[in-house]
C-alpha cells in the first residue's frame, strides 16, 4: 500500500479517515470521493475521477453533485486509484472548481 503525505487526497483522508471536504466556488460544501471506471477502455486503461456531493445549507445532507472527467489512468484499479490518491489537494479543489463552472446552465 503506498503512503501519500497529508497534502494529497489519499493522505488526507488515510490521516482522517474521512472524505477531503472543499468549499467550492459557489459557496457549498462539497466531499470529494474517488471514482473508478469498472470496466478497462479500448487501451487497457481503468480511468479514475473525482465525484463531489454538494451538501445543503446545514451540512445534513446531500443536495446535488458534480464530478470530473477521468483524470488519471491506471493499468488496473489500484493503480488508478493510487494516481488518484497522490493528488494534491490544490489540484482537487481546482477539480472542483472547474466542475461547478461546467455544470449544466439551471441546476
Amino acid at each position: 500500500m503506498v503512503s501519500f503525505p497529508e497534502i494529497t487526497l489519499g493522505g488526507y483522508m488515510a490521516k482522517h479517515e474521512r472524505a477531503a471536504a472543499f468549499g467550492g466556488s459557489d459557496g457549498h460544501a462539497y466531499s470529494c470521493a474517488m471514482y473508478l471506471a469498472d470496466e478497462p477502455d479500448a487501451l487497457g486503461r481503468f480511468g479514475g475521477a473525482l465525484l463531489f456531493i454538494r451538501w445543503d445549507d446545514a451540512g445534513a445532507n446531500p443536495a446535488g453533485h458534480v464530478e470530473t472527467d477521468f483524470l488519471v489512468w491506471g493499468a488496473t484499479k489500484e493503480e488508478a486509484t493510487s494516481r488518484l490518491g497522490g493528488l494534491s489537494l490544490f489540484d482537487v479543489k481546482a477539480a472542483l472548481d472547474e466542475a461547478i463552472r461546467a455544470r449544466p446552465e439551471g441546476w
